[in-house]
């Protein structure tokens, strides 16, 4: 299977980059959140610039759809903001999708920093673009001493990259080449069937979620199955699944548990598959470049990114 063109790296970030600060999705706590936020951006030696409606908040949203598209498309359209990191997940980006100016993005290529909901717009932002965007910690986060030489490393340095975790196991042995995609599971299979669906052929898919009871998982997997998405995956790494809800109805079968699930994915799909890799709702996460090439060696549990640009 042949291995699309590299897609455009942003520029790497550097003392000195201001670094804008949004919430498209939902609503922070409160102003420990933003303060989090700034003293994250500051510590890396960039600039914030933070965005006026941050702090809004409409039921389960960081405000209306409107605002939380105001400061998205205020620093795709400044030139001089270098990265845009979502301070949090939550839900609300894809309401956002069929409003973005991606136009901007093109004219001015930029980093995209986010997970879980974040996914949206890596998805339809990625594709529209042909820009890398990066799958990391949202800004509000207590970075651990792994997550931030992650995101640090691959923001900021350019180096090439090689990851491994002593927790990754093998499903399925083998080695696979392929653009990296995917991200939460849940916005994965929510975005089938709509113009910013995931293009997964020749790819090696990155899956997490939380929250999620096995059943359920089950269910996206099984959709993304049903749909063709994963007929031309080169390779699968999955990240973790955590805060799955104990067993509370007789619709959770005790004796399907994850890893059974994730096992039969692997072998229906044919191809290079880990589990519990180090991306996902957890403290110690890597920084994924999504739409860059790597190379997963499933033997071996280890991700090797490529840089081109």
């Amino acid at each position: 299977m042949c291995v699309r063109a590299p897609m455009r790296f942003p520029p790497l970030l550097t003392p000195g980059s201001r670094v804008a600060l949004v919430a498209p999705s939902g609503p922070l706590r409160d102003e420990r959140d933003l303060q989090h936020a700034l003293d994250n951006v500051r510590a890396f030696g960039w600039d914030p610039v933070v965005g006026e409606h941050v702090l809004a908040r409409d039921g389960y949203l960081a405000g209306t759809d409107a605002l939380r598209l105001a400061d998205l498309e205020r620093f795709a359209a400044d030139d001089s903001i270098d990265a845009v990191w979502c301070i949090r997940g939550g839900y609300g980006a894809m309401r956002l999708l069929d409003a973005i100016d991606y136009d901007a993005w093109c004219r001015r290529p930029r980093a995209l920093i986010g997970y879980s909901d974040i996914t949206a717009l890596h998805a339809a932002i990625g594709a529209r673009a042909e820009l890398v965007t990066f799958h990391g910690p949202t800004a509000r986060a207590r970075l651990t001493p792994l997550t931030r030489n992650s995101f640090e490393s691959t923001v900021a340095s350019g180096t090439p990259v090689t990851i491994s975790s002593t927790h990754t196991t093998t499903l399925r042995g083998g080695r696979a080449r392929g653009r990296l995609a995917g991200g939460n599971l849940a916005l994965v299979a929510a975005l089938m069937g709509t113009p910013y669906e995931l293009d997964l052929d020749g790819a090696i898919l990155v899956l997490e979620d939380v929250g999620e009871a096995v059943y359920r998982l089950d269910r996206m997997l099984t959709q993304l199955r049903l749909a063709g998405a994963l007929t031309g995956v080169a390779g699968i790494a999955f990240g973790h699944f955590t805060e799955i809800p104990c067993n509370t109805t007789d619709t959770t079968d005790t004796d399907r548990p994850l890893d059974r699930l994730l096992a039969e994915i692997a072998a229906a799909c044919g191809v290079p598959c880990v589990a519990n890799f180090p991306i996902g709702h957890i403290d110690d996460q890597v920084t994924l470049p999504l739409g860059a090439v790597a190379e997963l060696d499933a033997d071996n549990r280890t991700l090797v990114i490529e840089r081109s640009s």
